[in-house]
């Protein structure tokens, strides 16, 4: 969860998206931080009329697109991306019944794929939900519907104070910590049910209920109606039951709050039912109905078709504010975004961007014949202490089939991508590699200029070629000419100029796979990469005739954009058609 935080938003990220809010910008603060707008506000007023359009741009005045972002929900496991496929509805400008919506769109269908977002107004209609992998409390669904109309706080900043009571706490402290951001010590929290007229304090006790396993005892200390009866199922599922108590027991529940983030959605939706995907055979259902009656939970049966309610229950009112448990975890609350830090910390002075982001890598020690040595980076290179004649003599060994250790080991395998690094030079890729991943291109130019050797692959076999279309600010042909232009400036830091004539300068090879088979050109293609990107690659000298795998299947560029339906890349379709005809009779 920390690398979550550190990678997602960065902080020059949080700065420009702040400055452009600030001074009326809201356009270019969604540029800023990597969101994509797909309207225009006089095609809006043209369309629903000056009201509608008044109320959406007071909205987007309002509205903290870095502070969304913050907020998203991510894939776990690890994994930083966000969880894709996912339309979080924002709220209905105007509010008349037939009012369009603001709501955004996470990343289309890949999970490692660009991190960039999508900003539209229009209908949103509740479609079907289909299972895709596991996480390691719920199940991954795609196609899901997210009302946050009734979270505001996440996205708006005239409510964004209201984080410290929407995550459990009070005017004078969030849980877990004093006012001042100091945690409380073991000694300080709860050892029995303070009551409701302390929040802070009743969050705290509930959740240690909940984190010892005790879950009945949890619901009932939240006033929350459980129905703990294991769920019995047909063999055909492969599961004989489904335990209530083991499914609710690892999920990180905000359940001193989730029946009054229930209570909010409902009067904004018009249902008191909502509904919790767990597996393909299993759901999560959660009921109030009137004022005077209290929630109840229970898991009951489900395949798709058959939803046990209308709406899903975004997962901002039933998950506890994943920044809670980061600093608990030690997370300094420096890191967080300044917005959350101010709401939670009141009486905190909320620290300036840092200047400096990412840290610099460190010397790294090596374990190399019985000695540590001390590795650097400098001018591209990874430097250690053995002598150009040690290092010719391992690198013919390794030719020859020999086996390599020690300083020469760790070099192989930072520009191979096998083999064993050690534990600093690890992190110092997945560091470069998740800053790629979501479209930090001055932090991952600030390290190659510190001297990172960019000929890194990573565990996947990628190299940082296959990373541009994940720097790629994004000339979506879907966006309106003018979110071309705000991006256009951007754009030269990845052509010849730029970061793509940097590593291939550096001898990365254009053409390079990775575990897929993928090249650098394939992987822009199949993730969703700009035209210019594809442009610039192909001047580069990249081949058009090469497949890469999907799903283990060799698969041509020419049968990949039609799968795609990237008809904006019609030109490599038609290259093909005359330079290698036999690739396209797949088709």
């Amino acid at each position: 969860m920390r690398r979550i935080r550190r990678y997602a938003v960065p902080p020059w990220m949080v700065e420009q998206a702040t400055e452009r809010r600030l001074a009326g910008d809201w356009r270019g603060a969604c540029a800023a931080a990597n969101i994509d707008v797909t309207f225009d506000l006089a095609e809006i007023a043209n369309e629903h009329g000056d009201a509608v359009a008044t109320a959406l741009e007071d909205d987007l005045r309002n509205f903290a697109p870095d502070l969304l972002r913050w907020h998203l929900p991510r894939l776990d496991r690890g994994r930083t991306t966000i969880v894709p496929d996912q339309v979080m509805v924002l709220g209905k400008p105007g509010g008349a019944a037939d009012a369009p919506y603001l709501y955004l769109q996470t990343p289309r269908w890949m999970v490692h794929g660009p991190q960039r977002l999508r900003l539209h107004v229009g209908p949103v209609d509740q479609q079907d939900t289909y299972l895709e992998t596991d996480w390691a409390y719920c199940a991954f669904w795609r196609d899901i519907v997210q009302d946050w109309s009734s979270s505001r706080h996440l996205w708006d900043v005239r409510h964004s104070d209201d984080l410290r009571e929407r995550c459990g706490g009070d005017k004078a402290r969030a849980p877990f910590f004093h006012g001042d951001g100091t945690p409380r010590g073991a000694q300080e929290l709860p050892t029995a049910d303070p009551g409701r007229a302390d929040p802070a304090s009743l969050t705290e006790w509930v959740t240690l209920l909940h984190e010892r396993g005790e879950v009945e005892a949890a619901f009932a200390a939240a006033g929350i109606d459980l129905d703990a009866a294991p769920l019995e199922l047909d063999p055909y599922y492969g599961v004989n039951r489904v335990d209530p108590l083991d499914v609710l027991a690892r999920m990180p529940l905000a359940l001193t709050r989730v029946e009054a983030e229930i209570r909010r959605l409902a009067a904004s939706v018009g249902t008191g039912r909502f509904w919790l995907p767990y597996r393909q055979y299993a759901a999560i259902l959660f009921e109030t109905d009137g004022s005077d009656a209290g929630l109840r939970v229970r898991v009951v049966k489900f395949e798709t078709g058959t939803e046990p309610a209308d709406i899903v229950l975004p997962e901002a009112c039933w998950r506890r504010l994943p920044d809670l448990d980061l600093l608990r975890d030690g997370y300094p609350p420096e890191r967080l975004h300044p917005l959350v830090h101010e709401a939670l910390f009141p009486s905190r002075a909320v620290p300036g961007v840092p200047a400096a982001d990412p840290e610099l890598p460190k010397p790294t020690r090596i374990r190399c014949r019985g000695e540590w040595h001390e590795a650097s980076f400098r001018d591209g290179v990874l430097h250690i202490p053995h002598s150009a004649e040690e290092q010719q003599r391992e690198d013919a060994m390794r030719v020859f089939g020999g086996a390599i250790a020690g300083c020469f080991a760790a070099r192989h395998a930072w520009t191979s991508g096998t083999g064993r690094l050690p534990k600093a030079l690890r992190d110092q890729r997945r560091d470069l590699f998740a800053r790629a991943q979501h479209g930090d291109l001055p932090g991952v130019l600030r390290l190659l200029d510190a001297g990172v050797d960019p000929r890194v692959r990573d565990g996947r076999q990628r190299t940082l070629l296959h990373m541009l279309h994940l720097l790629d600010p994004g000339v979506d042909p879907r966006v309106p000419s003018p979110r071309k232009g705000e991006l256009t400036h951007r754009l030269r830091h990845l052509d010849h100029d730029g970061l793509l004539g940097r590593l291939l300068a550096a001898g990365l090879d254009i053409d390079a796979r990775d575990e897929d088979q993928r090249t650098p050109l394939f992987s822009a293609i199949c993730g969703d990469g700009s035209v210019a990107l594809v442009h610039a690659l192909l001047t580069a000298g990249a081949r058009i005739d090469l497949t890469g795998e999907i799903q283990g299947e060799a698969v041509s560029l020419y049968r990949l954009i039609v799968m795609l339906d990237r008809y904006d890349l019609g030109f490599i379709k038609d290259r093909i058609e005359r330079e290698y005809p036999e690739l396209t009779e797949e088709q």
